[in-house]
């Protein structure tokens, strides 16, 4: 059996995962009408992966025996000022994230709840690859600065990124 304490906790780490997946999907449609389809089709990506993880975590929850009660997920912002400001955003929701992953695992740590420190070993490390991938968009950005070229470059790789596996 799951503690309870880690049960509302992993509860409430499926909701951020969902709500970070709602903002990415937003940020999609933002990209989408600045004309912007290679960003959109990455923020459609991160939207996919956050689903995955939200969804790792449900099926973790059911798996040890817990009882889930899904909280809302609020509306998601939907305008922004320059694709930097919405890197930028991005990149504070996954350190947003990864803050509240680390106070999970060191609370299942603190409840020797093994199995679920096990689990979230998998979140801490993809947590690193989420936080780095959007600082290295954001240091292109700088590369390219004001240079339309290299925004619409940056735009047309960005638009080639695979959907995990």
């Amino acid at each position: 059996m799951i503690p309870p304490n880690v049960e509302k906790a992993i509860a409430g780490q499926i909701n951020q995962e969902l709500t970070a997946a709602y903002t990415y999907l937003a940020m999609a449609a933002w990209f989408d009408r600045q004309s912007l389809d290679g960003f959109a089709h990455w923020m459609q990506m991160q939207y996919q992966e956050e689903t995955a993880h939200g969804m790792r975590l449900f099926r973790y929850l059911l798996d040890r025996g817990g009882k889930l009660e899904l909280e809302g997920i609020g509306k998601p912002r939907i305008e922004y000022a320059s694709v930097r400001e919405v890197f930028e955003t991005a990149l504070e929701q996954e350190r947003e994230n990864s803050r509240s992953i680390n106070a999970l695992y060191e609370l299942a740590g603190s409840l020797n709840d093994y199995p679920t420190i096990s689990h979230l070993q998998w979140f801490l490390d993809e947590q690193v690859e989420e936080e780095k991938s959007i600082e290295d968009v954001l240091a292109l950005l700088d590369r390219g600065g004001d240079d339309p070229s290299a925004l619409l470059y940056l735009n047309d790789k960005m638009g080639a990124r695979a959907a995990a596996v």
